[in-house]
C-alpha cells in the first residue's frame, strides 16, 4: 500500500477520535504549552508501528520532534523507552490514543508472528497471514506480520485468484473452477497467480490431473495427509497448509515440507503489547 492510502486511513482515524476538537485538552492545557512525553514499553515482545507513530505525529502537528530509541522489529522488554516526543502539549495529546492503538495492536501481531517464525526457522516453510483482519486496519496488521518476520498472503480479493471450497461448489466442481479462472485471466489480461483449495487427498489428485494452477492449499489436513499430499505434489506446484494450525503443532506441519503455512490467528487472536505514553520532565 502506498503512503497516500496509509495517510487516508490515519486522517479518518484522527477525525473519528478528535471530531470537532479535543475538548479536554482545550479546556485544561494552555495554547502553545510545550511539553515532553515518552513511550514506555510495559511488556516483553517485538515492537512494531514506530514508523506509523512518526506519521501520526506529523499529520497532527509537523512541528513535533521525535527522538527514536528503538526501531520496528526490535525485541523489547518492560521499561524500555521506544521514543521521546516534544512539542505542543495539545498536539501530543491529540495524537496519543491513535499512536497507542496502532502500536499496541501492531506490536502484539509482530510478537506473535515472531514467536511462530522462530519455531519453524529450521524448516523451509514460510509463515503467511490471511484476510482475517480488522476492517480498515488490514494494511497495518499485514505490515506488523512482516515486521515480525512473517510474509503477506494476498492483500485482498483483487491481487490473487484463490479458489476456495465455496468457489468450487458454486462453479460446479474443481475442473470448472480452474478452467474458468484461466479463461478469466486470458480475457482480462491480468497477470495473477491461481491457488486452489483441496479438502482431501482425492481433490489433490484431481487438481494434479488438471494442472493450470500455481499453488495448492491443503485445508484442515491431518499431519499424515499433509505429508502424503506434499509427496504427491512434489515440485509441480507450491503447497500451503492452513486450518487448525497452532503453536503446538506448527512444527509438525513444517516438518512435512510445505512451502507455506497460513494462520488467521496472526491477526485475529493475538494479545496487544502493553505500551504507555507518559509526560516527563528533564
Amino acid at each position: 500500500m502506498n503512503q497516500l492510502t496509509i495517510d487516508e486511513y490515519l486522517v479518518q482515524a484522527l477525525a473519528e477520535d478528535v471530531g470537532n476538537g479535543d475538548v479536554t485538552s482545550l479546556a485544561c492545557i494552555p495554547d502553545g504549552r510545550i511539553s515532553k512525553a515518552k513511550l514506555i514499553v510495559k511488556a516483553n515482545g517485538v515492537i512494531a508501528g514506530i514508523d506509523v507513530a512518526k506519521r501520526i505525529f506529523a499529520l497532527v502537528d509537523d512541528s513535533l520532534k521525535l527522538k527514536i530509541e528503538i526501531n520496528d522489529g526490535a525485541h523489547v522488554k518492560a521499561d524500555d523507552i521506544a521514543f521521546y516526543v516534544e512539542g505542543n502539549a495539545q498536539s501530543i495529546l491529540k495524537a496519543e490514543r491513535l499512536v497507542l492503538n496502532c502500536m499496541q495492536r501492531m506490536s502484539g501481531i509482530a510478537t506473535k508472528t515472531n514467536q511462530l517464525v522462530q519455531l519453524i526457522k529450521d524448516y523451509k516453510s514460510k509463515l503467511l497471514d490471511t484476510r482475517k483482519t480488522t476492517p480498515n486496519f488490514r494494511v497495518f496488521e499485514k505490515m506488523a506480520v512482516k515486521i515480525g518476520g512473517g510474509y503477506n498472503h494476498r492483500f485482498g480479493l483483487f491481487d490473487m485468484i484463490l479458489i476456495k471450497d465455496n468457489h468450487v461448489d458454486f462453479a460446479g466442481g474443481i475442473s470448472n473452477a480452474i478452467n474458468a479462472a484461466n479463461e478469466f485471466l486470458n480475457k482480462s489480461g491480468k497477470d495473477l497467480q491461481i491457488e486452489i483449495e483441496a479438502r482431501n487427498l482425492d481433490e489433490v489428485k484431481e487438481i494434479l490431473s488438471i494442472g493450470k494452477i500455481n499453488r495448492i492449499l491443503l485445508d484442515n489436513f491431518s499431519i499424515p495427509d499433509i505429508k502424503t499430499a506434499v509427496d504427491l505434489i512434489g515440485s509441480k506446484f507450491e503447497t500451503e497448509a492452513s486450518g487448525n494450525i497452532t503453536s503446538q503443532n506448527i512444527v509438525d506441519y513444517a516438518k512435512c515440507g510445505v512451502d507455506f503455512i497460513s494462520m488467521g490467528a496472526l491477526t485475529h487472536s493475538y494479545s496487544s503489547l502493553d505500551l504507555s505514553l507518559k509526560a516527563y520532565k528533564d
